[in-house]
């Protein structure tokens, strides 16, 4: 059971091969006859037998041909036989190279693959390549050299393109995967392996579309926590044009949206071929930035100049030498050496020079990456240059780009430079945009770590009421909140909005505007208009009562003569903000396809489309999300103190984006949503102005599932008492768990630790801390047990700390209806009911999931386990696949 579920697809032990007769190639197909030779030249180890779909025999005879994967290339009409003649040799994984396959016949191809057991890559693919196990099941290209990054490409032939680049630029792979449209492994599954598949130490994707985003973002969250992955999306466009109800709707589609969930995954975006090239230069040579401080190590002013400057336009830092290692380098160079910025060695440098630099970037805590530039002098020595560089980046810790500029005098030291694995650019830019890249890895893992929960820590809002209204919305056949009801809404999830009071009549209007006192705004009240300023529907300032009276006349029939079919309601008064200091800002909710719901935040006010200030982001958000939301937009700078107005409260702004974020999680109904103008001050933040609309929204099966990313569980938090005294608390495992997740591993005996991981060691790795504690909470639950003790301290008091003393956990199955287990209890607290209340809870996560069935592996001396097992229906039975284990599977 702990083996991949594709590992008899992308490691099959033997393979069957459907390419038409291979001793008559005239008959087969051009696919037929190209898998056929790449099959027979990669060497693989295991039997490979080809057969023909005509193949006769009764099911023990066709037994003797048993394959771990059937590769099949045959005309597409000859598919489904070959994949049913398959399953009767009880393959357990197919591929289908074709092109041209429609949805209907891809659909018979997919059920014929479920009814066997099945797992289908294809069909409309190329195949898949894995040097280190010499299989090339593709007809893409010759096998390519083994490496430690994946490609995972939807374009065949920008496949075949990176395999050749590769073969002549010394890259290798692990794992090269061809994708097509209706294949049934997809791009979520593929990305599930390689996460998991040890020779993959970093993978970079062309992708062309997503089928479903929660699956994608899942997948893809999964491989970026453990490994750097790169992103290439095709088909990149302008924000949607055709919503017109709010500000909001104009994300729709948008290009940034997409960003926003690949930031949100900790994977990195480029945005070009060239780019995806530089960053798989940078990610095979296994470059693990820090920060985003390059320096730069030049033997010419110009060179460094350029990169300098790429530097700055990618929001980059120059990095500099701190003074005392620039003091000590000084005197290694050349007397024309210049360390103030860039690190000009001058035109006299030499290996000896290049090594002391680069030795100085290395020791400096204020350098993340080194870029070595040489541009040929005459009685220069480029290959010496590049071999010291090759000499150095051995015990190098930090990234080591160069950028050898000219072409021939320079191509034998760069052929020095990509043997020893160092990224080579020939121009400065390329090699600083490669940098940026990879830097973007460690920004966005900050943003993979946060699993915020889908209310925050702020006063509880009105849940009922906000479902009360919008129920009763729709119940009118409405989609389109009034300003009122918008308001109300707001209100609800305590934002705070300016008082606003609907007048039906110029009486009225007055009335209420001496009541909220002068100056008052008049907005016209209509379920028809989206932008009350189009139609002259927004007055502000207006003092005095005839003032109230002129407008609400004057505005009406504009209104009427402008848009005579609008419903109006009336006209809402609200009395002015006020804020003499404030600046207009936007947040907005808008329904993306197909991430769902996202938030944007950004300059307001009248001018919001001239100006084009926004970001986006995917909830649900949490405060350190806030802010890096706000920092986003240009307009984040005239938010501290601008032209005499002090800074305003920016954690008001922090705060609205949070219970804005509880709105998307609470309120699936919600579709787009403008707060236009939020006027924000050194006194806080004021909603003046909003536009909601909504939809009924089909009945979820789980709750939260609207979202492209799941909150975090917090409704799982329950404590529960100990029976020898005391109480813990039982929740969902977060990334902060990772320093006591270790220390429990510590304090385990090595028979617990033998009995769970079926091995003594004492300890995690990185890799598997970091997957252990922050999981997809769509895909898989940890609980964690967290028993806080008291112990005192120096001073004569007591210091309260947190520790784990047991873990249940799921991950559910490929079939999606059932998943396995695991549980492991501190040996200081067995016996006081803590494992059955794990295992209880971990079942009542998986049955809430809507998985059916649960199941896992014990070893038969585990007795305690077995007993705890059959203490809770368990069916236990003898494991047929290794006699050492018992399998316990129950019924959710």
């Amino acid at each position: 059971m702990d083996k991949h579920y594709l590992t008899a697809l992308f490691a099959p032990a033997s393979i069957v091969v459907f390419a038409g007769k291979p001793d008559a190639p005239d008959e087969q197909s051009a696919y037929g006859r190209g898998i056929t030779a790449q099959i027979g030249a990669s060497g693989f180890a295991g039997p490979v037998t080809f057969l023909d779909i005509d193949v006769r025999g009764s099911l023990g005879e066709l037994a003797q041909s048993h394959a771990d994967l059937a590769i099949i290339a045959l005309p597409d009409a000859e598919l489904a036989r070959a994949l049913e003649v398959a399953g009767r040799l009880q393959c357990k994984a197919a591929l289908i190279i074709s092109s041209g396959v429609g949805a209907a016949q891809a659909g018979e191809l997919h059920a014929i693959a479920r009814a066997h057991g099945i797992q289908l890559l294809g069909p409309n693919c190329l195949g898949y390549q894995r040097p280190r196990l010499n299989i090339n099941a593709s007809v893409a290209g010759a096998l390519a050299q083994p490496g430690s990054l994946a490609l995972v490409s939807q374009s065949g032939a920008l496949t075949a393109s990176i395999l050749d680049w590769a073969n002549q630029n010394a890259v290798g792979f692990s794992s090269v995967v061809s994708l097509g449209p209706n294949t049934a492994v997809g791009l979520a599954q593929t990305l599930d392996f390689l996460a998991s598949d040890p020779a993959t130490h970093s993978i970079v994707i062309y992708m062309e579309g997503i089928v479903d985003a929660r699956a994608f973002l899942s997948a893809l969250r999964a491989a970026a926590n453990t490994k750097p992955v790169v992103v290439l999306k095709a088909g990149r466009k302008a924000a949607g044009s055709q919503a017109a109800l709010t500000h909001s709707g104009a994300i729709v589609g948008s290009d940034e949206v997409f960003d926003a969930a690949l930031r949100r995954a900790g994977a990195v975006r480029v945005k070009s071929f060239n780019q995806l090239f530089s960053a798989a230069k940078c990610l095979a040579s296994r470059y693990r930035p820090v920060g985003t401080r390059l320096a730069v190590v030049t033997n010419g002013g110009g060179p460094g100049v350029l990169a300098a400057d790429w530097i700055a336009e990618l929001g980059l830092e120059l990095a500099c030498l701190s003074p005392a290692a620039a003091a000590a380098l000084q005197g290694q160079l050349p007397p024309l050496a210049t360390l103030t910025h860039l690190l000009d060695l001058s035109e006299e440098a030499g290996p000896e020079h290049y090594r002391a630099a680069i030795a100085a970037c290395a020791g400096d805590s204020a350098v993340d990456g080194i870029l070595a530039i040489y541009s040929p002098k005459l009685g220069g020595d480029p290959g010496a240059v590049a071999q010291a560089l090759a000499d150095f980046n051995a015990s190098l810790s930090k990234p080591l780009l160069s950028c050898w500029m000219g072409d021939a005098k320079v191509a034998a030291a760069r052929q020095i430079i990509t043997g020893a694995g160092i990224a080579s650019f020939r121009t400065p830019e390329a090699a600083v945009d490669a940098f940026s890249n990879i830097a973007s890895f460690y920004q966005n893992q900050q943003m993979l770590q946060q699993t915020p929960p889908p209310l925050s820590d702020l006063a509880k809002p009105d849940l009922d009421g906000a479902r009360m209204l919008i129920d009763s919305v729709l119940a009118e056949r409405r989609n389109v909140l009034t300003e009122m009801e918008s308001k109300s809404l707001l209100a609800a999830f305590h934002i705070p909005i300016t008082q606003t009071i609907l007048a039906r009549s110029a009486n009225e209007a007055i009335l209420i505007a001496s009541q909220l006192g002068y100056p008052v705004a008049l907005k016209i009240d209509s379920p028809d208009i989206a932008h009350k300023s189009d139609v002259q529907g927004v007055v502000l300032n207006v003092q005095g009562a005839a003032g109230v009276r002129d407008v609400y006349h004057d505005m009406m029939a504009s209104v009427r003569q402008l848009l005579p079919e609008a419903r109006i309601n009336g006209v809402s008064v609200q009395k002015m903000a006020g804020m003499k200091h404030g600046r207009e800002m936007y947040i907005g909710v808008a329904t993306d396809e197909p991430f769902g719901p996202v938030i944007g935040f950004g300059a307001g006010g009248t001018m919001i489309e001239l100006i084009d200030d926004r970001a986006v982001e995917l909830p649900p958000l949490n405060q350190f999300l806030a802010q890096r939301l706000i920092g986003r937009v240009r307009s984040a700078a005239t938010l501290g103190e601008w032209r005499g107005a002090p800074a305003v409260n920016r954690e008001a702004i922090e705060h609205i984006l949070l219970r804005v974020s509880e709105m998307v999680c609470e309120l699936p109904q919600l579709r787009e949503m403008d707060i236009n103008p939020l006027i924000v001050d050194a006194s806080g933040a004021l909603a003046v102005d909003a536009r909601i609309l909504v939809s009924g929204a089909a009945r979820a099966t789980r709750r939260y599932d609207h979202l492209a990313i799941l909150p975090y569980p917090s409704s799982c938090t329950h404590d529960w008492p100990l029976r020898g005294g005391g109480q813990y608390t039982l929740r969902a495992i977060q990334p902060d768990d990772a320093s006591m997740l270790q220390d429990f591993m510590r304090r385990l005996s090595d028979q617990a630790r033998y009995y769970r991981f079926v091995s003594t060691s004492r300890e995690h790795s990185e890799r598997m801390l970091a997957r252990y504690t922050l999981i997809d909470y769509d895909r898989e639950m940890a609980l964690v047990a967290v028993f806080r003790e008291r112990t005192p301290d120096t001073d004569g008091g007591f210091t309260e700390t947190e520790r784990i003393i047991g873990v249940s956990r799921y991950v559910a199955n490929p079939d999606l209806t059932s998943c396995e287990f695991s549980l492991v209890v501190d040996d200081q607290f067995s016996g006081q009911g803590l494992g059955s209340r794990l295992m209880l809870s971990i079942m009542d996560a998986a049955r809430n999931k809507g998985l059916s069935a649960i199941e896992g592996l014990v070893l038969s001396k585990n007795s305690g386990m077995l007993k705890l097992m059959n203490s809770l229906g368990f069916a236990v039975s003898r494991y047929v696949d290794d006699p050492d284990f018992k399998l316990c599977s129950k019924a959710l």
